[in-house]
């Protein structure tokens, strides 16, 4: 049977030291402190927690905006376990389609290997060959 999952937004729904487990294992910020992340998230725009139907957070997203302009996705992440569910493409959903963004025209992101994720959801990859170790991508509307 399929997992169902439930999305939270606001730091009270943090489980901040396994965001900290998973975050310090990523290429993008390898052995971050917790306290970094827990300053990062009360700085963000929108901060999304992932839990299962029995309490498990199983993933994590972040936004940093000015919420007129511009919004960058990070630190996106799902728990192995409940990988290839769709559940970051969810989380990624549900940010673009909040309405602290409505005017939201460009949304931009790093990855190293999960474009297929974004490219669904609209997302292109800027081209800057050698510029960092992971691929930028960008999401533009009218």
């Amino acid at each position: 049977m399929k997992e169902t999952y439930s999305l939270f937004e606001g730091l009270e729904h943090v489980d901040f030291a396994r965001v900290q487990e998973w975050l310090s294992s990523s290429y993008w910020t390898p052995g971050i402190a917790q306290d970094r992340i827990e300053h990062a998230s009360q700085h963000s725009a929108l901060v999304l927690s992932a839990y299962t139907s029995t309490g498990i957070q199983a993933g994590f997203l972040r936004v940093v905006s000015d919420k007129a302009r511009f919004a960058y996705l990070c630190d996106v992440w799902v728990d192995t376990p409940h990988r290839g569910q769709g559940l970051a493409r969810r989380m990624v959903q549900h940010a673009l389609q909040h309405p602290d963004f409505a005017t939201v025209s460009t949304w931009t992101l790093g990855t190293k290997d999960a474009q297929q994720v974004y490219s669904g959801l609209g997302f292109s990859d800027i081209t800057e060959p050698g510029a960092y170790p992971y691929t930028f991508m960008v999401r533009r509307t009218a």
